[in-house]
């Protein structure tokens, strides 16, 4: 049989209680070496090759549905889409397609930061709103960094286009816009503030009965460098020294209470616990079961 160019959409429903999280595979993309920050570039690429991985670090893109009897559908971040730089990634609506669910029906869409893997798949090719029924909810100090025209102003030439694309993405939903600064954002999900990668970057822990997910976003981006250490930033991180300082508090916290947690750039399917694992931690992956 031909290969077929076109891989099958990644999508692994979970069950959480009374609710099913659903990770939705953006796709992923090859990164540099060039990118990490805080720790040498050779200890970098050694810890890729230990960890099986190439030396140009594959990161993964991932989004999260979340449904459940009496609720609409509401989706965690919505992957590269129309502003993806390479083909491999930008897949989110095969995904959802894939999972049963159109984008009209998606009610909310919690946006952890305004990266553009994370809010390009807000917009369609027409730059209309992808999801025309959804309630965006962005965290006010994200709104703040990235919004105002001042922020635009004195943003550096090579950045402006980052802050174009968050303003004509919010802009487009409108009045369909809620700003938050904490706490419940939607029945059994809390938002968790996570400062550094950007100012109002944020995770979301998901609540069910007795079990809960915490829902880290881009708490770490390289599995195979940033868990054993966690030290090691990201160029992209707009306070380097506040990252790291939320990474290893989240990191310290998951792995003493044992929390079942799923990350935005952890790769496919992206669900798991943490452990320590001498100066550092280790990433271990849920036992997946058909039935679920």
């Amino acid at each position: 049989m031909a290969d077929d160019p076109k891989p099958l959409p990644g999508v692994l429903r979970w069950s959480l209680g009374d609710l099913t999280v659903t990770v939705l595979n953006d796709g992923c993309f090859d990164g540099s070496l060039d990118l990490v920050t805080g720790i040498p570039r050779e200890d970098a690429g050694s810890l890729q090759a230990a960890g099986f991985r190439a030396q140009a670090p594959r990161i993964t893109i991932n989004a999260f549905l979340v449904t459940g009897a009496g609720r609409k559908p509401l989706l965690i971040d919505s992957g590269y889409g129309v502003l993806s730089p390479v083909e491999s990634v930008g897949r989110l609506q095969p995904a959802l397609a894939a999972a049963g669910v159109a984008p009209e029906e998606i009610a909310t869409v919690l946006v952890s930061h305004m990266h553009p893997d994370h809010i390009g798949g807000l917009l369609t090719d027409a730059g209309t709103a992808a999801f025309p029924n959804a309630e965006l909810v962005l965290q006010e100090d994200e709104a703040a960094y990235w919004l105002p025209d001042a922020a635009l102003s004195r943003a550096p030439d090579e950045a402006k286009p980052y802050f174009e694309n968050a303003r004509k993405t919010v802009a487009v939903y409108g009045d369909r816009v809620r700003r938050i600064s904490g706490g419940e954002v939607a029945p059994g999900i809390t938002a968790v503030p996570l400062p550094g990668h950007t100012p109002g970057h944020c995770g979301f822990r998901i609540v069910s009965g007795k079990r809960s997910l915490m829902m880290w976003t881009d708490v770490v981006h390289l599995p195979a460098i940033q868990f054993k250490r966690p030290e090691a930033g990201l160029v992209y991180d707009v306070d380097g020294a506040q990252a790291v300082a939320t990474r290893r508090r989240i990191l310290d916290e998951v792995a003493s209470e044992r929390t079942f947690i799923a990350g935005s750039h952890l790769e496919f399917p992206a669900l798991g616990y943490v452990v320590r694992d001498g100066a550092g931690y280790a990433f271990v992956p849920e036992l997946w079961v058909a039935a679920q």
